[in-house]
């Protein structure tokens, strides 16, 4: 059965069956995906991260869909029901929906009209009804007429005749799959107000689902975020929501389907049940699935460009070799410092209350003077929360006097989102990490870390608190957490980890290291020192050559005993690597000093060898550029030493931002003011934009327009059009 299954992979795919039976077999055996991806290219093919996620959910979904196949056709055949055409049928069904349309009139039912019509041995007045030599319904019924069975005459043996067979048409997998079909393609999503709207409407105030109080759209090609939109304002009562079907249409279809051989006596009877059927059971249901696969969709969709988002985030480059101060804005309870290292250790921590209601500007001045003498400081990464605006402006007057009064000595600045700051800061994972600290000087740190090294410092935060995508309180928490998790996961591993100074948080998303076995690295780490060789993670307690295979590679010890230990070569691949290094004229020590180059030009060496031509290539960029770092090859973040206003924006003015969030409508940029500008889809590109990541990713530095500038509602609306 698994063979079927790789074969249906592979054609969606559009992969090899053979790459699927490689995936397949590596998964089954305990292989990650980082793993398979980077070390297992000469047995899959070389298939990439994305592929063979898509390709383990689906091996996943199509395996849990044929276990219930077996667990559908034993259920039917107990019954005795079981032919040999339903067993095609449900053996046939790509989808469970169409599975459980097959199963569904032999599932066992809760009490319902009809089945209590069943009890009381009203079938056999529902088959006379369809029957093509019935006569007299009325006559009929009175024969199922019976005090004992509460049936007191006719009219209600009719009536319990029809509630058989409106539940005879919805059970029919054929009835119900061609309505869903007729539905999708037909049917709008229409939406009115719900009891909160009409409270709102009534008292003249305005909404942000103002748009959807009379709105309707064709259900095959709403957008994803409007989907996600409606659902949010109905969960709140300012919506209600529907789908309205083609329902004419559909009835026409049901009467020519049951109707032909029905006589014109029994016709009215039947006609009313049919419609019964239709509008009391099949419509809900039907209704219900729709709705329920486009908000899967809509989710789907969501959560990839949350997910690239968030990659992008995670893999902004590092600013190495800075001192920087952590900014936490506030008001009340004072802006919270941390001054940290380039390595990223806290040096000091203050509080300071330039902000109101304090306004004690001078003395924050001077604390900030010391600061920055004591420590030389680079960089001041504040966060973009509740009273940044305000110290963004303290900041840059600070910076102007400074440079000033240091005679030039440069100084900048740059905003950083503080999203899940809070919540990491409060968490038990920051108080086990700085025990003395309180929670805003944590928060501080944090913030300073998050310009410095991203990717550390952003993993020890759950990803959905991290804030780039849209709607993500509303939808699957579980499907959406194991998405963001398995991105945090690839770019952990793309990047590779210090063994030595990686923090539990980080280790813990390295292919093969469970985060029990993380804590175990760093207590292994904090006891005996640190590793000298990646043959020393074998002496970690649970770090098992299962284990030792899977991260090895992912893992670095600069300064150990073994040059290649620094470098992205797995250690089953030493020999290889070494004899490559020979075959061309070098020693391991010269990959340390930079000495090889050329490499990956040699692929004659590859087949001399016996070396595999994917292993060769990443075996010969490793050796030429040892450790390196993808996030080197990204715009580095814009540093500011000057702030604009709203006010300063007009119309037409050109600025160079920062891209902060994408979502299905546009871009999000930040151009130095408070407020993050829009460029809507529309303003792009010259071109046609199918989706806003097909032009941008988080990060990217461009160049954008100003349309317009309401400084009333806060929004700004940008254009990139011909700029970049």
């Amino acid at each position: 059965m698994d063979n079927n299954i790789l074969k249906k992979i592979a054609e969606e795919l559009d992969i090899k069956l053979w790459q699927a039976e490689a995936a397949a077999e590596l998964i089954d055996g305990g292989s990650t995906i980082p793993f398979i991806a980077r070390y297992r290219k000469e047995a899959t093919g070389a298939l990439d991260d994305e592929v063979l996620r898509n390709f383990d959910e689906r091996l996943k979904y199509l395996r849990n869909l044929e276990e219930r196949k077996q667990t559908v056709l034993a259920a039917i055949d107990e019954q005795g029901k079981l032919t040999d055409e339903l067993r095609d049928k449900i053996l046939n069904a790509e989808t469970a929906a169409v599975l459980e349309d097959l199963y569904r009139p032999y599932k066992p039912k809760r009490k319902t009209r009809a089945s209590i019509a069943r009890e009381k041995g009203l079938e056999g007045l529902a088959d006379y009804l369809r029957s093509k030599d019935s006569v007299d319904p009325l006559a009929e019924a009175e024969k199922y007429v019976s005090e004992e069975k509460e049936i007191p005459d006719a009219k209600t043996a009719l009536g319990m005749a029809q509630d058989i067979i409106a539940d005879d048409i919805s059970d029919d997998a054929d009835v119900r799959a061609w309505i869903r079909k007729k539905t999708l393609a037909k049917g709008q999503l229409a939406c009115g107000l719900g009891a909160e709207g009409r409270k709102i409407a009534e008292a003249g105030e305005r909404s942000v689902y103002e748009n959807y109080f009379e709105y309707s759209e064709p259900v095959s090609k709403i957008p994803g975020h409007r989907v996600l939109a409606v659902n949010r304002g109905e969960k709140e009562k300012v919506l209600s929501v529907s789908v309205d079907a083609p329902e004419e249409e559909i009835i026409d279809y049901i009467d020519r389907k049951t109707l032909r051989k029905v006589t014109d006596a029994c016709r009215p009877y039947v006609e009313a049940a049919i419609e019964d059927g239709y509008k009391r059971l099949i419509a809900p249901s039907i209704e219900t699935e729709i709705r329920g696969g486009l908000t899967e969709t809509a989710e789907e969709g969501a959560i990839k460009v949350f997910g690239s988002n968030l990659e992008q985030l995670l893999m902004q480059p590092p600013l190495k070799g800075k001192t920087v101060l952590g900014w936490d804005p506030a008001f009340r309870t004072g802006c919270k410092l941390a001054v940290c290292d380039p390595t990223g250790k806290i040096l000091k921590t203050a509080v300071i209350y330039p902000t109101a209601p304090q306004n004690r500007v001078a003395e924050s001045v001077k604390t900030l003077e010391e600061l920055c003498d004591k420590y030389n400081v680079d960089v001041i990464s504040v966060g973009n929360g509740t009273a940044s605006r305000e110290s963004e402006k303290i900041i840059a007057d600070f910076i102007r006097s400074y440079e000033k009064s240091r005679r030039g000595r440069k100084l900048h600045y740059a905003i950083v989102n503080e999203a899940g700051a809070s919540v990491y800061s409060a968490s038990k994972l920051a108080t086990e990490e700085h025990p003395d600290l309180n929670v805003g000087e944590r928060s501080s740190a944090s913030i300073a870390r998050r310009l410095q090294d991203p990717l550390s410092e952003l993993v020890k935060i759950d990803p959905k608190a991290i804030g780039v995508g849209q709607y993500q309180h509303d939808m699957n928490q579980k499907r959406l957490g194991e998405a963001l998790s398995a991105v945090v996961e690839k770019c952990v591993n793309m990047v590779g980890v210090d063994v030595n100074t990686a923090s539990p948080s980080l280790l813990g998303y390295v292919s093969g290291i469970s985060k029990q076995v993380a804590a175990n690295i760093v207590a292994y780490r904090n006891e005996n020192g640190r590793f000298t060789s990646r043959k020393e993670l074998l002496k970690v307690p649970k770090l098992g050559p299962k284990a030792y295979e899977q991260c090895a590679g992912f893992l670095r010890i600069t300064d150990g005993k073994e040059p290649l230990d620094a470098t992205a070569v797995h250690p089953e691949s030493y020999d290889a690597a070494r004899a490559v290094l020979k075959e061309c004229g070098y020693e391991v020590k010269d990959i340390l000093e930079g000495k090889v180059k050329g490499l990956a030009s040699k692929k004659d060496i590859a087949d001399k060898l016996g070396i595999g031509k994917y292993t060769f290539a990443d075996i010969a960029a490793e050796l030429e550029k040892p450790g390196r770092d993808p996030r080197d090859a990204v715009q580095a973040p814009v540093l500011r030493s000057d702030v604009l206003d709203m006010a300063d924006l007009t119309p037409g003015m050109e600025l160079k931002g920062t891209v902060r969030n994408i979502v299905d409508f546009g871009a999000f940029v930040d151009i130095g003011v408070h407020q993050d500008g829009l460029v809507h889809i529309s303003e792009l590109a010259d071109r046609f934009v199918k989706h806003p990541l097909d032009v941008v990713k988080v990060g990217d530095i461009v160049n954008v327009k100003v349309l317009s500038v309401d400084e009333k509602r806060g929004k700004i609306s940008l254009s990139m059009k011909g700029l970049n």
